[in-house]
């Protein structure tokens, strides 16, 4: 399987001549050239920085083949494109081609009281290959290959990544969600959390356009 890394949130997925995209936002810049290529669109919550809605919406109409999964907020706010969008939640599966997918995790991680916590689901891929937890630390429960870990955002904390990774134990991990992070930042981050740091796995930081196999 091959996964591209775009800015921010947004990774691509492809296999066996099937792609699939996770959380394509506005602060992706080639969220559109990534949802032209996708054959299905998964989205882990609402929020615009994964759910670019006016451009999902504009592929659903003019892309009659594409399938887009997403939390009940996500679906409802694209409508029912013939069954073409579907509303998926913690315990569901679903497949994409020769790609298995499981949904885990129930509600954005809080960042204040005053501020209300959206349902956001993670992506567990092929049993185990790659897991993607949206804005959540939620864990999939089994052995996981490479994960994708959110490094920077209102909601995040270093001491709760480390633990995630340390919980999770995976034998990989790729940061996401890392652009409001300066350079200096990122690299702190992954130095703090990496092989040498709290978790002793190392961090990959991979440029956005980056294509690496998992």
């Amino acid at each position: 399987m091959k996964l591209t890394k775009h800015a921010h949130a947004c990774v691509a997925l492809e296999k066996d001549g099937t792609r699939v995209v996770i959380d394509p936002g506005t602060l992706t810049p080639d969220a559109a050239e990534a949802v032209g290529r996708a054959d299905a669109v998964l989205i882990t919550h609402d929020h615009f920085d994964h759910f670019d809605e006016k451009l999902v919406s504009a592929a659903l109409e003019t892309r009659t083949g594409l399938r887009v999964y997403g939390t009940a907020a996500v679906a409802a706010a694209l409508g029912g494109h013939g069954g073409r969008v579907r509303a998926v939640a913690a315990g569901d599966s679903f497949t994409v081609g020769s790609f298995a997918f499981t949904v885990h995790g129930r509600t954005h991680a809080p960042i204040h009281a005053d501020l209300p916590c959206p349902d956001n689901v993670g992506y567990l891929v092929d049993g185990g290959a790659v897991y993607h937890p949206g804005d959540a630390y939620s864990r999939p429960g089994v052995p996981v290959r490479t994960l994708l870990l959110p490094t920077s955002g209102p909601w995040t904390k270093l001491g709760e990544a480390a633990d995630h990774v340390r919980a999770v134990r995976p034998e990989r991990v790729i940061q996401i969600h890392e652009l409001m992070l300066s350079e200096l930042g990122q690299a702190s981050t992954a130095r703090f959390l990496g092989e040498q740091g709290l978790t002793g796995v190392a961090v990959e930081r991979l440029e956005p356009g980056t294509t690496v196999q998992v």
